[in-house]
């Protein structure tokens, strides 16, 4: 992925940032793009996996929705591009004011996530005399087979509305004159590699379409949410997913009724490839049983192996000395602030530089200033 002349550049510049190859970002997009429409389905961008600018003027300019999870990720978007009428906002904890921001903006859809949700949305569409368009967010307890702090569709999650709850949403649709239900939402978890995951959410919507169209409720929107994984070990080889292999499972398995349309929410399969975290060796602490590789980026730079164990392959791009093993670890004070451990790279030292891979999804957007550190930089690519 690195040529010579782009490690060269890097060689000038102050570590640690995030370097965005955009010429790969719109190959992505455009593969994703491609598949989509030739199905049928609409795309909406996921802004929690990466909000930087640069990136979300080229999804918005290719022709991606948008769809976000706080008042300010709407915000972000409507700023940078996206068309209001492409922009759903979903989140299990909207806030009144975000609400009442959504609103005002005429976004077109709610994805709404508990009955509560349901009253509060109309009471403030009344406030403003406008209609608000929602989706139910359902529960449908299907398993991702993926890390559990990223499973979000079983009963045990806190997203979504449970099976046994969707009468009581019936109550107060039929009772709320200021909410129209355009559809249904779903979310089964991120990273998500086995595509049997996806064929079982397709049954199981199946079911809740056929639930609500026998309660007379035509809907518009099956909106199945995302969660397509990547590959962090291999990224040259697979820098972009399937997209193909992905929405054909939809298509074959999803029994769309007349008129209906399918949407998604992807997030890392867009973005995850075209962006890697570099950083440089400050120190190597040799030991009996364990040597050190200290960088000068941390779990404030990249926080998901820390959170949640997530594997990132490594890579010293100035280095092609005999392999050694490292356990790769940042500046900040906390044992968790480690990349991997017994990490074989080239016998390291300090000034080389590192590149940490496919870190464009879940990587800037939550780096944080503990320690005090300074906000991380990004670099882009554009050919």
């Amino acid at each position: 992925m690195f040529s010579p002349q782009v490690i060269s550049s890097f060689e000038q510049q102050e570590t640690p940032f995030y370097y965005y190859d955009l010429g790969l970002l719109q190959q992505t997009l455009n593969a994703c793009k491609q598949a989509a429409d030739r199905f049928g389905f609409k795309v909406h961008y996921a802004l929690k996996a990466n909000f930087n600018e640069p990136i979300l003027e080229a999804i918005a300019n290719a022709g991606f929705g948008a769809d976000c999870v706080s008042g300010n990720e709407v915000a972000k978007a409507l700023g940078v591009g996206f068309s209001a009428k492409d922009v759903v906002f979903a989140g299990v904890g909207k806030s009144d004011r975000e609400i009442s921001s959504a609103l005002k903006q005429d976004i077109f859809c709610f994805n709404v996530e508990s009955v509560e949700e349901l009253g509060i949305i109309n009471d403030l569409a009344q406030k403003q005399n406008k209609i608000a368009r929602i989706a139910i967010r359902i529960n449908p307890n299907v398993d991702a087979k993926t890390h559990q702090y990223i499973t979000t569709g079983l009963e045990e999650n806190k997203f979504g509305i449970n099976t046994w709850e969707l009468n009581d949403c019936i109550q107060v649709l039929k009772s709320s004159e200021n909410i129209q239900l355009i559809g249904i939402h779903f979310h089964v978890g991120s990273q998500v590699k086995d595509l049997d995951v996806f064929k079982s959410l397709c049954l199981r919507v199946n079911e809740f379409n056929n639930w609500f169209a026998a309660r007379g409720f035509n809907l518009q929107v099956l909106n199945v949410g995302g969660g397509l994984g990547v590959d962090y070990y291999q990224p040259d080889q697979h820098a972009i997913v399937d997209f193909e292999s992905y929405f054909q499972v939809f298509d074959q398995f999803l029994e769309k009724k007349r008129g209906q349309e399918v949407h998604f929410e992807l997030g890392r399969s867009l973005v995850a490839s075209c962006g890697s975290l570099i950083s440089r060796v400050l120190y190597i602490k040799k030991g009996l049983k364990k040597n050190f590789m200290i960088l000068d980026a941390g779990m404030t730079e990249l926080m998901r192996p820390a959170l949640y164990q997530a594997y990132h392959r490594i890579e010293n791009l100035t280095s092609n000395s005999s392999i050694v093993k490292y356990d790769v670890v940042g500046p900040i004070c906390e044992s968790t602030d480690s990349f991997g451990k017994e990490v074989e790279l080239p016998e390291s030292n300090r000034g080389d530089l590192i590149a940490i891979r496919t870190a464009g999804a879940y990587g800037e957007v939550m780096a944080s200033r503990y320690n005090l550190r300074e906000p991380v930089r990004a670099v882009y690519k554009n050919d």
